[in-house]
């Protein structure tokens, strides 16, 4: 498949409206979110948001050009977000989902079922953000996850920054409520988004306890102990301004290591952005930047193989010596 099989939209379009999407049960359970279909798509894109949003996370309302869904569309991929365990639709189920073997395995059936019927082109990607980091990677890990064709993770990481390690762990915590000063944090700095865009009131979501409880362990021990068993190719992306999770080189770089069983793992600071990296101004430049490493790992799983440096920072080999 070439890039003009895939009836692209013109360069100014931003895409048809994504569709609301329902599984009306897998295994009971029902499952919502957003779907934008490429009439002959290279791959499929599956995007899980973070905490205390939804999927119109990567479509945000009133600011098409931000869309993550409509961009990767009018690129020829065929696009869903779907609304995490906990949220939406899965809401009133959520005392069902605390063991994650069983969320994922709702997501899986979710992507089987609204995918049914349509073609996937090379296979489907998967993306995440902030704390759908913690499924996303838990999918890569599982036996199924040897079958996709790349992982983008976004807002996460081994280490909190200091000031949030202290708001999120200190002394001063209250288990199960979420310390006041968070929403500083995560929207920092204020120019980074537009003023209707701030606070996130347009994507929020109530999510449910499974939230909480399945974060709680991520960053000290969980993703230490998925990542090695990832064997696709990773890009591990934070903002130049995260505030949530240390975001310097050697730290970035460490993280990326822990996939010690994927054939290429890509460690990404993205310029001038901020933990929200889909709602800020930035945001079309990390779509792009993500469909291009999704459409590398097409390419490689075409040919077999990927060429260059196992572990690259900022999606580049490192400058020879001088």
């Amino acid at each position: 498949m070439t890039l003009t099989d895939c009836d692209l939209a013109p360069a100014d379009s931003t895409g048809p409206l994504p569709v609301v999407a329902e599984v009306p049960e897998v295994d009971g359970i029902p499952v919502s979110g957003l779907l934008s279909e490429a009439a002959t798509p290279r791959a499929v894109v599956v995007a899980l948001h973070g905490g205390a949003v939804d999927a119109r996370y990567f479509d945000c309302p009133g600011h098409p050009e931000f869309s993550l869904l409509r961009t990767g569309q009018r690129l020829g991929y065929t696009m869903l977000a779907l609304d995490r365990p906990g949220f939406r639709s899965s809401g009133p189920y959520a005392d069902r989902l605390e063991d994650p073997r069983r969320r994922v395995e709702l997501m899986y059936g979710a992507i089987d079922a609204l995918l049914d019927g349509l073609p996937r082109g090379a296979g489907v990607f998967l993306l995440a953000h902030s704390a759908g980091c913690e499924l996303a990677v838990r999918m890569a890990a599982a036996d199924r996850g040897a079958g996709l064709l790349g992982l983008e993770l976004a807002g996460t990481g081994r280490r909190h920054a200091p000031e949030a390690q202290e708001l999120l762990w200190g002394a001063n915590r209250v288990p199960g409520k979420r310390p006041a000063g968070v929403g500083k944090l995560i929207w920092s700095p204020r120019r980074l988004y537009p003023e209707d865009v701030l606070g996130g009131a347009a994507v929020a979501a109530r999510g449910s306890g499974i939230e909480a409880k399945a974060l709680n362990e991520w960053a000290a021990r969980e993703f230490l102990g998925l990542a090695p068993r990832v064997r696709i190719p990773v890009r591990f992306t934070l903002g130049e301004h995260e505030r949530v999770w240390r975001n310097d080189p050697a730290e970035m770089t460490a993280a990326g290591a822990l996939f010690t069983g994927s054939p290429r793992v890509v460690v990404n600071l993205q310029p001038n952005t901020g933990h929200n990296i889909s709602l800020g101004y930035t945001a079309p430049a990390y779509h792009l930047t993500v469909l291009a490493f999704a459409e590398e790992c097409l390419t490689a799983r075409r040919t077999g193989e990927f060429s260059g440096p196992t572990l690259q920072f900022d999606g580049g080999a490192a400058a020879p010596e001088r």
